[in-house]
């Protein structure tokens, strides 16, 4: 069983225990879940904007702990502040060390928030939501074209944006109408290699309507450039700043050397 397979099948008991504990009305009359949400599909190309889904990330199953100290009030402030076009949130404690109450507390800023878990369940969707959630990811890798397609119907009908990750050409056929946004992986899930190139060359295949995000293994402001130029619209980072003692600090240092490159450019 790789990595990948043993959260899934954590995931599918947290989310059994969970829906004991808080029923789906309940979630359904939290003050978030009747919020209105901001678009992080628009904010990827808006003015001002970095294009950078900024992510707060305490650990993960490949690197272990990346920041046990920094909080996700301050981190997520500097990045909405300096520019992120979007907060990546980790909700998943057991792999991640993240919560819901992470998402609550980035609420704050004007700034889009992706609940980044391992979405199997409408449940989950409606969870997202009301713990202050407008994006939702789906990971063609655990699931199937027509899980995908539910999971993301639910999201359309509860206000909130999807954002469907893949890795392979065979995860094509996952991206359906209800999508807003494709995240291409550079890294593989299963052994946890990055390759950019292949990245790239997916990216070519994916319908030209849809925004297109690279996710994972980006640490230099030459890479992003690059990437723009192959038709990329976002960028989500998270490790390069979260490993540093204060990553927003790192966010906005990063930032300011990406729009020096840009206009130099």
């Amino acid at each position: 069983m790789n990595i990948l397979d043993q959260i899934i099948a954590r995931k599918k008991e947290e989310v059994a225990v969970q829906k004991q504990l808080v029923a789906e009305s309940v979630l359904k009359q939290m003050p978030f879940f009747k919020a209105p949400v901001l678009s992080m599909a628009s904010y990827l190309t808006m003015p001002g904007k970095s294009g950078i889904i900024a992510e707060f990330k305490r650990k993960s199953p490949s690197k272990g702990i990346i920041n046990d100290t920094a909080t996700v009030e301050a981190v997520t402030a500097g990045y909405s502040l300096h520019g992120a076009s979007g907060l990546s949130v980790l909700t998943d404690t057991d792999f991640f060390g993240g919560s819901l109450q992470d998402l609550t507390a980035a609420t704050v800023h004007e700034t889009p928030i992706l609940r980044k878990d391992f979405m199997i369940d409408p449940y989950q969707i409606i969870e997202a939501k009301a713990y202050g959630a407008e994006v939702i990811l789906l990971i063609a890798a655990c699931l199937t074209p027509n899980e995908v397609k539910l999971l993301a119907a639910v999201a359309k009908d509860t206000g909130l944006e999807v954002l469907l990750e893949i890795h392979t050409s065979a995860e094509l056929d996952h991206v359906c109408d209800h999508v807003d946004m494709v995240g291409i992986n550079n890294r593989n899930l299963k052994t946890f290699e990055v390759d950019l190139a292949h990245s790239i060359a997916l990216a070519k295949m994916l319908p030209a309507h849809l925004p297109k995000i690279a996710e994972s293994g980006i640490s230099d402001v030459t890479t992003i450039l690059e990437l723009k130029k192959e038709g990329f619209d976002g960028f989500l980072m998270g490790e390069n700043f979260m490993k540093t003692p204060d990553p927003a600090a790192a966010f906005a240092d990063f930032v300011a050397e990406l729009k020096k490159c840009e206009n130099e450019n």
